[in-house]
Parts: C-alpha cells; sequence; structure tokens
C-alpha cells in the first residue's frame, strides 16, 4: 500500500554531470534555482525547459529532505520526469563543511580586497559556488551568507 501512494505523489529525478549520473530516483519533491528565480516542482507539473544558476536543489525523497550545490546547467521537465544537466552538482552530505567555509571566505576575501587585472565576474562566480556548496552541506538552502 505504501508502494502505491509512494508512486502516485512521486516523480523521476534526473541530475547528470558530465562525467557521472549524480541523482536517478523517485522523489515526491524538487526546488531548483532557475534563472527565473527559485520554484518547486511537484508530480504532474506542466511541461517546461529552463535555465538553471549556480544554487541549491533541495528535493524531498520519503518524507527526507536532500540538498545539492548546482553549478550553471539546463533542466526540462515531462511526463513526470524532471531531467537536470549541469556542469557540476555536489550532494550535501559529501562536502566537506571546513573546505566549504574556507572556499567562500576566500573568494569573499578576494572580493572585497579586489586587485588590479582581476576578473570580477569570475570572482563573484567563485563566491557563489561557495556559498552553494556551504548551504548544501549545512541543509541551509534559504540561507543569505
Amino acid at each position: 500500500m505504501a508502494d502505491a501512494h509512494a508512486s502516485h505523489s512521486s516523480f523521476t529525478l534526473d541530475i547528470m554531470t558530465p562525467e557521472r549520473v549524480v541523482v536517478e530516483d523517485e522523489v515526491e519533491s524538487v526546488v531548483i534555482t532557475s534563472t527565473e528565480g527559485s520554484f518547486g516542482i511537484l508530480r504532474n507539473h506542466a511541461p517546461f525547459i529552463g535555465g538553471l544558476r549556480v544554487g541549491v536543489l533541495k528535493y524531498r525523497k520519503g518524507g527526507k529532505l536532500h540538498w545539492l550545490a548546482t553549478d550553471n546547467g539546463v533542466f526540462e521537465n515531462s511526463e513526470n520526469k524532471l531531467r537536470i544537466l549541469v556542469d557540476s552538482a555536489e550532494r550535501g552530505e559529501d562536502i566537506n563543511v571546513l573546505r566549504a567555509r574556507q572556499a567562500y571566505d576566500r573568494a569573499k576575501q578576494r572580493l572585497e580586497h579586489k586587485q588590479d587585472g582581476m576578473d570580477v565576474l569570475r570572482a563573484e562566480l567563485a563566491l557563489k559556488r561557495a556559498l552553494a556548496r556551504l548551504n548544501a552541506a549545512t541543509g541551509e538552502a534559504n540561507r543569505g551568507g
């Protein structure tokens, strides 16, 4: 009976990078950071295609929340299957919090003390990636930083 309920309220989530499949599972909900802002996806969502920004992706499986730090990418949703293709994705539980904090601090300091010839856009992207990794690792997808 529980299986019938799960399949009735779940849909397929596939998250892939050029190197590997990160997630391939049945889930109840997903929250993504698209180029249009954050939004949630449930079973029977209308079909659509969009762009993904650096950020934290959150999904619920079996009532438990999971977080991933994701890079830029694209997604497509149709027929109860959400496919996400990203440059990189890392499960929150696989992220070393100390290293993520150090990367965040370095990126923040680099932006605060800009040097001549510094690529500001690249430094800002490094800060966003570091914050996403830190937030995914600590399970705080909505933390400001």
